[in-house]
């Protein structure tokens, strides 16, 4: 699939699009509590996607029985939401999800510390997401690709943690998933030159211990080989001539 670079309509739809997510997301990550079973978050997260007018992108995509990845502790991402996972204090639960507004997809995620998290959980939950903003600084026009992978591998090196590969950020807009791929991982070439109007999904998926990962047998379930805790944070993006628009971002 070849990158998509939008008109100014289009980004419109995908701002629309995304601002709502971004609503679902503040909204879904206040309510998650110990106690709540993981398909307890699912379920939520389906409801607030739909009263916001959208379709869960999620559900049935590829297979996945969710309408939210809901992703605990050392699962990195694609927890299946399951009423036998109950959400404990102490957890930490990564939400990826996202939404189709008139034909516009979203998609972003969140790591959330529930209840009295351990401070080197929470140091890592909090530098995954200033990992992605070290990369965004890069996501302009004019720019090139993996000047974005190189600013988030550059910010987390710092810290001894283990970046996930398998798994990486994409383009977005009429497709869920488009290209370019995002690695979050140094990378040694340029990659293209980014152009005003691309719209990607930047997401660092960050390890506490070693980079590497396994997959459950259901195909979906991504956790840490060494099954330390891993963290996420992802947000739809648009690339423009100055400072990237932070589409899913939404101000309380």
């Amino acid at each position: 699939m070849a990158v998509t670079i939008k008109n100014a309509s289009e980004i419109e739809g995908m701002r629309i699009s995304c601002r709502k997510l971004g609503l679902v997301l503040n909204q879904l990550t206040k309510e998650i509590k110990p106690g709540m079973s993981t398909l307890d978050v699912d379920i939520l997260g389906e409801k607030l996607i739909r009263e916001q007018g959208g379709i869960p992108n999620f559900l049935h995509y590829n297979g996945f029985p969710g309408s939210i990845c809901v992703s605990v502790n050392d699962v990195v991402v694609h927890g299946i939401p399951k009423k036998s996972t109950i959400i404990k204090d102490g957890d930490i639960v990564s939400v990826d999800c996202g939404l189709i507004y008139n034909g516009f997809h979203s998609d972003a995620a969140r790591t959330v510390c529930v209840g009295d998290v351990r401070p080197e959980v929470r140091k890592l939950v909090e530098e995954t997401k200033n990992s992605f903003f070290a990369g965004i600084k890069y996501a302009k026009a004019g720019n090139h690709l993996y000047d974005i992978s190189n600013g988030v591998a550059e910010y987390i090196d710092q810290f001894g943690y283990g970046i996930v590969r398998e798994l990486v950020g994409h383009g977005i807009g009429r497709n869920l998933h488009e290209d370019p791929a995002i690695p979050n991982y140094h990378m040694n070439k340029k990659g293209m030159k980014l152009v005003s109007g691309m719209t990607v999904c930047v997401e660092p998926m960050i390890n506490m211990g070693r980079a590497e990962v396994t997959f459950d047998d259901d195909g979906w379930t991504c956790r840490s080989e060494d099954r330390l805790p891993a963290a996420h944070y992802e947000n739809t993006i648009l690339i423009t001539d100055g400072e990237p628009e932070i589409l899913t971002l939404v101000e309380e």
